[in-house]
């Protein structure tokens, strides 16, 4: 009898233990799928005449807390992973041109950036669309040119775009050297003419010779169409920006509020990081936009360059830098908001229906981080 009763026992312990293990492994992987469907993979995208698109794609769902995004089985509350952040992000450079070595070229390039003569009617600068005092841009959804007329693309910043992978939303102009020519002939926007016209203009004015000798001294004539391209280039190679993100990053962990710590590590665990990443968070690589829900747009990008099917609605992403001040939004411009313009990335390019106001609280707070330090 004391066996049969020590047995009995036995099993009903055995038979409990199996059930409270069921019931464990069954929450782990509740709380597994739940990280998963936190963090997901994207791909998303954001240029002149021809800014800014930003996003990623991916699949799940998303939830928003205050704590951050559980995302990808990384934790919660507001601690970041340094060694993850480095996979995807890195300071700014301190510079990328020698500016004593190259004093006389940079001095040409501005005053040839802020000139007005260089377009037909002597009143369109690079300045004009591109402002110096204004981030780089001139917050128009498009931008007018010699005679009022827009042409169908936001104008990006030049701001840090000597560090894109190409220039202009298409990605037809390999360097800030090559583009800065592109505006100045195109009939939509300064309206020279011809490359001769160009020069003839700038030869009638006294101290360009001066300038372009002092800047070219080893050329026998100076004073070329694409010297004009070399100078505005190695201006616009001075436009580095860097802000508190830079300094984060660098390890002044008080650089970032709370809020934008939050909004980073959801920027993370969202997948946005797929396509904005790098030094200037963006800019160095291509992206379909409407890559999980259609975006509705004629424009065929990167395609009018390539050719190439897969190409078309394809832009040049963005860089994130300075983005709280270069509305409005898009290849087009057609969004006011940067509200917006990330309720609309989640959606196109993240396939998330819905993102919470907490979500886009922090991920806007995050972005502002980016704004360049001395315009605080």
């Amino acid at each position: 009898m004391k066996l049969i009763l020590l047995l009995l026992t036995f099993f009903l312990s055995a038979q409990a233990y199996a059930q409270q293990d069921t019931e464990k492994r069954s929450d782990t992987g509740h709380q597994e799928r739940h990280g998963q469907q936190g963090g997901m993979h994207g791909d998303g995208h954001g240029d002149h005449e021809d800014g800014e698109h930003g996003g990623g794609h991916g699949h799940g769902g998303g939830h928003d807390h205050e704590g951050g995004m559980h995302g990808g089985g990384h934790g919660h509350g507001h601690k970041l992973d340094e060694t993850r952040l480095k996979q995807f992000f890195e300071p700014l450079p301190e510079s990328i041109i020698d500016a004593k070595k190259n004093a006389a070229l940079i001095k040409l390039g501005k005053k040839l950036y802020m000139d007005p003569r260089l377009s037909i009617n002597d009143k369109i600068s690079c300045n004009s669309c591109h402002s110096l005092s204004n981030f780089g841009v001139d917050n128009e959804s498009t931008s007018p040119g010699h005679e009022g007329k827009r042409g169908g693309r936001n104008s990006p910043t030049t701001m840090n775009a000597a560090l894109h992978i190409a220039q202009f939303w298409d990605g037809r102009a390999g360097t800030v050297e090559e583009q800065a020519l592109g505006p100045i002939l195109n009939p939509v926007e300064m309206g020279m003419p011809s490359e001769e016209a160009v020069v003839k203009k700038l030869k009638a004015i006294g101290d360009y010779k001066t300038l372009f000798a002092e800047a070219f001294g080893d050329e026998k004539d100076p004073l070329v169409y694409k010297n004009v391209g070399v100078a505005i280039g190695a201006f616009e190679r001075t436009l580095l920006t860097p802000s508190r993100f830079d300094d984060f990053l660098k390890g002044d962990k008080n650089a970032l509020n709370e809020s934008e710590k939050r909004g980073l590590k959801k920027f993370v665990n969202m997948g946005c990081v797929n396509c904005h990443n790098g030094a200037v968070i963006g800019g160095n690589s291509y992206r379909k936009i409407g890559l999980v829900v259609p975006f509705e747009t004629s424009d065929p990008g990167r395609y009018d360059v390539t050719g190439v099917e897969s190409d078309k609605h394809v832009f040049k992403v963005p860089s994130l830098r300075n983005i709280a001040k270069t509305a409005p939004y898009f290849h087009d411009g057609s969004v006011e908001t940067l509200d917006e313009a990330i309720r609309l990335m989640a959606k196109h390019q993240l396939g998330m229906d819905h993102v919470g106001h907490g979500m886009i609280r922090d991920i806007k707070a995050f972005l502002g981080s980016l704004t360049a330090k001395n315009a605080e």
